[in-house]
């Protein structure tokens, strides 16, 4: 419960502040571009952290890490909600996102470490129904307070689970190893890291913005993510005190199942960032009610998960073509969530795809964290751990980022295909002018050109939708990477 806790608030602050986003725009007179550095400054500290947390935990002890990065996140969500100025909540934004890097990462090691291997299934199922629902009851509970609150809220109702994970992890959690004081970092490591991560981080954040590589920025950062990265590779593997183990990759558990974890990360945050914003400014959903669409899909992850727990604990069935399965229902479910994007979807238009999201997903995360992380030596837990988060963290920023793209892109495509054919000859126009009466002909197309604008959104809509799917689709052959895990003996009853 210590760890679960910890990690659901992680991951819940993140996509509660991507509903309230609008208001804090608002609130401060930004533009949507200014805007976005509240979730680019979070992320881009998040995925510097990951890396780094194996010797975090080494250098200060697991259990006073994981307690100070869950304190460091409490406390910079009460600074921005108290920030005065749109400067210093980017600037707590940066904190809190150097505070809960290190959470998910660190909550894996921990529960990998404390149960045997027999129980891992246990541990994991309960664990994962916190990563996977977190993103679902994130917008749930970030609508009712954009709708009956302020955006404030959003930071403030972090103080109460910050102060019970605080204090389970207090009283529940040993170290496993004395805190190694000695251990020195290799900064030269850590500076090409984080310049890479972070280059990395804002041209998929601000990327679509400026155009891409149209733009001297975008150009000149991208090029500083490969050479930094790059660098950082040959600095490290010579390196006699790396910051980041890149010999765990060795292991082709962990080598394919962190291309797995970035495909799941597509899925998962993917179609969170997308739906929310079809249901809310296509079909005039309120912020809750968006929120409640997404539960749909949480319901369907926490009844089934424990199932995935289950049969990965036992070995009856071969825990790949479990993940194997999980993807293609992920794949299916968009593509039928595309089929169904049109202007006048209800809230119910969505369940069946959502619950067979849901199913998918509950199939996929326990056999895959246990696949990457039961099969490896304790040793390199943390560092195969802090892999697989990493992975999942990029892949949904690199799935956020290309599908708003595709989005962006699309509209003006598909106004132009629609657009194409509306003149005053044409047989339907005449039709609607008809039909709307004595209107004025001007006011009459005026509303005529929104039409085309609005089924121009619901198809790029869709659009991203058939991206998803193909995405997990074409990544999901990866499992035949992995070897089978091996079956674990039950654990003998006292």
């Amino acid at each position: 419960m210590a760890v679960i806790t910890a990690t659901m608030l992680e991951i819940i602050d993140t996509t509660i502040v991507n509903v309230a986003l609008p208001n804090i725009q608002g609130n401060f007179g930004v533009a949507v571009d200014q805007g976005a550095w509240v979730v680019t400054g979070y992320i881009i500290a998040n995925v510097i952290v990951i890396p780094i947390t194996p010797w975090l935990q080494a250098r200060f002890g697991r259990r006073a890490y994981y307690m100070a990065s869950i304190l460091i996140f409490t406390f910079a969500s009460v600074m921005c909600g108290f920030a005065a100025s749109f400067g210093q909540l980017v600037f707590w934004r940066l904190v809190q996102g150097a505070g809960g890097g290190g959470l998910i990462s660190t909550s894996q090691a921990i529960l990998r470490e404390t149960y045997p291997l027999a129980e891992q299934g246990k541990a994991q199922g309960v664990f994962s129904m916190g990563v996977i629902v977190a993103p679902a009851l994130g917008p749930l509970l970030g609508g009712i307070i954009t709708d009956n609150l302020t955006w404030r809220w959003a930071f403030f109702i972090n103080i109460p689970i910050g102060i019970l994970a605080a204090a389970a992890v207090f009283f529940v959690l040993r170290n496993p190893a004395p805190a190694d004081r000695t251990r020195r970092l290799d900064w030269v490591g850590l500076g090409l890291l984080a310049a890479g991560l972070g280059a990395l981080q804002y041209v998929l954040d601000q990327g679509q913005q400026y155009d891409w590589f149209a733009d001297g920025n975008i150009r000149m950062l991208s090029a500083l993510c490969v050479v930094s990265l790059a660098a950082f590779v040959v600095w490290t593997l010579r390196s006699r005190i790396p910051v980041v183990d890149l010999h765990v990759l060795r292991y082709r558990e962990v080598s394919a199942g962190s291309l797995l974890g970035a495909a799941l990360g597509v899925s998962l945050y993917g179609s969170v960032f997308i739906l929310p914003q079809y249901v809310q400014n296509s079909l005039g959903f309120t912020a809750t009610l968006s929120g409640e669409t997404i539960l749909v899909r949480a319901l369907a992850i926490a009844f089934l998960t424990p199932v995935a727990a289950i049969l990965a604990t036992r070995g009856s069935v071969d825990s790949r073509w479990t993940i194997f399965v999980g993807f293609l229902l992920l794949g299916i479910s968009n593509w039928m969530l595309a089929s169904v994007t049109t202007t006048d979807s209800s809230f119910w238009t969505f369940g069946a795809a959502l619950i067979l999201s849901g199913v998918g997903l509950s199939q996929i995360f326990v056999p895959l964290s246990i696949a990457v992380l039961g099969s490896i030596p304790a040793k390199d837990v943390p560092a195969a751990s802090a892999f697989f988060n990493l992975a999942r963290q990029v892949g949904g920023s690199i799935a956020t980022a290309a599908l708003v793209t595709v989005l962006v892109r699309g509209v003006t495509q598909h106004q132009d295909a629609l657009g194409g054919n509306v003149t005053l000859h044409a047989q339907a126009v005449q039709q609607y002018l008809q039909a709307r009466g004595g209107e004025h002909a001007v006011a009459a197309l005026r509303n005529l050109a929104d039409l085309i604008t609005q089924q121009a959104y619901v198809l790029s809509y869709a659009d991203t939708s058939r991206v998803t799917a193909l995405i997990t689709l074409a990544l999901a052959p990866l499992v035949l990477l992995m070897r089978r895990p091996r079956p674990h003996p039950p654990v003998p009853v006292e």
